[in-house]
């Protein structure tokens, strides 16, 4: 099959969503104009599992343009825009994909993506890259390498070439200074926001917000929150990190004291049962939940519902849990990632250098495969740099170099 997707008919709104993002991500742009006069894909296979919306279809269409055969799904049964979707079949892009997919359809989604035979798999997640060692594990030999998006996906990474499991080599985009120290906290922050405030439709000012984890996105998801007026917590395990979050300014405790503080909690630690039964006792009424992290598993949601007297749709994105004392709980997103189960996404601008490293850290694999043997690695400073530079250029932002003199002068032991 060219495309699994619920309706071609919505492709021409799929298109205008994708050129709007495609006028806001310069440095994607510019690497589009460089592979359709190169065409250095010409013929290779990419098998490709994000956040199926705009931003995402615009980076596919930048690999087409050098030439790749692209076979694209989503990461998430809640991100996947259908419009989106349908754009991409319709310009002959293999899609196999859906909005709200069941976990058996998103699995064969992925088993399709992965079944067009890849060179490269670009991932968010691990999704492709646990089904290519798993259920199609005959297809490893032709696959020259991979780039994994995020930090859950590293993370499943490091733990396969830990047990010597991971058979082929993948660059942790996640870990490239031009991915998380913008992606994960200015994006993040902002996206995450932007979907509890639309699905909602109340104030964060006044409120106290409880945020668990102090990574790169706690950090953004925190920073924006004090900027709304909120009074936030933070829970950690890192002493290092619960450190920093206080001189910050922030308020650092358990998750057992903070429960009974927050009006709102969000997840954001790549762990699972972050927040669970006795957690739930201790809440206020009104509380909401919502995750930042890639699995629905950071809210513990089978306590919930077996704490619930009653379950109920409130809204869009929000289901009630009525307890037996009479306390309702709000669940967003049914648990999944706050940022695209209930909105668009990372700002267009923030994705321009995250995907612009996947699609320079392709282009490295691509020429750099058979040195490569399976592990994890780390992006090439050159990338970064190449990317900041593209960025600030955009900005209309010029930068310093050093002088000769200057260069000497800092690599020497003599002064």
């Amino acid at each position: 099959m060219e495309y699994s997707i619920r309706d071609i008919n919505l492709a021409e709104s799929g298109r205008r969503k994708i050129e709007w993002v495609k006028g806001n991500m310069p440095i994607l742009s510019g690497l589009e104009e460089e592979f359709k006069k190169t065409k250095p894909f010409e013929g290779v296979k990419i098998s490709l599992s994000v956040h199926l919306e705009a931003k995402t279809a615009y980076l596919s269409k930048v690999l087409a343009a050098g030439g790749a055969l692209m076979s694209v799904t989503g990461s998430n049964p809640l991100s996947t825009q259908d419009d989106v979707a349908a754009a991409l079949a319709a310009d002959g892009i293999k899609v196999f994909a859906w909005y709200g997919a069941t976990a058996e359809e998103y699995e064969r989604h992925i088993d399709m993506t992965l079944e067009h035979g890849p060179n490269i798999i670009i991932d968010d997640g691990g999704d492709l890259i646990h089904a290519l060692h798993t259920r199609l594990s005959h297809l490893i030999p032709q696959v020259w390498g991979g780039c994994e998006e995020t930090t859950t996906g590293i993370i499943r990474l490091k733990a396969m070439e830990r047990d010597g499991v991971l058979k082929v080599p993948m660059m942790a985009v996640n870990d490239a200074m031009c991915k998380h120290l913008f992606d994960n906290r200015y994006g993040t922050g902002q996206s995450v926001w932007d979907g509890i405030n639309r699905t909602t439709n109340l104030i964060a000012a006044g409120k106290t917000v409880v945020i668990a984890g102090y990574g790169w996105c706690g950090k953004g998801i925190s920073m924006r929150a004090k900027g709304l007026g909120a009074k936030v917590i933070i829970t950690e395990i890192d002493p290092v990190k619960a450190i920093e979050a206080v001189m910050d300014g922030f308020m650092v405790m358990t998750m057992d004291e903070a429960a009974a503080l927050g009006d709102i909690f969000i997840t954001a630690t790549g762990c699972n049962k972050v927040i669970h039964g006795e957690h739930y006792k201790k809440m206020k009424n009104g509380a909401i939940l919502c995750n930042a992290g890639h699995f629905n598993v950071e809210v513990c949601i089978p306590d919930l519902e077996s704490l619930a007297v009653k379950i109920q749709k409130c809204r869009d994105n929000i289901m009630g849990y009525t307890m037996k004392d009479g306390r309702t709980l709000y669940l967003l997103g049914e648990g999944r990632l706050v940022n695209l189960a209930c909105g668009d996404g990372h700002p267009a601008e923030i994705m321009d250098m995250s995907f612009a490293v996947q699609a320079l850290s392709a282009l490295y694999i691509l020429e750099n495969w058979e040195k490569l043997k399976p592990g994890v690695f780390n992006i090439p400073e050159s990338i970064d740099k190449r990317i900041a530079l593209k960025k600030l250029e955009s900005m209309g932002i010029k930068i310093d170099t050093l002088t000769e003199e200057q260069e000497k002068y800092l690599t020497s032991w003599e002064v």
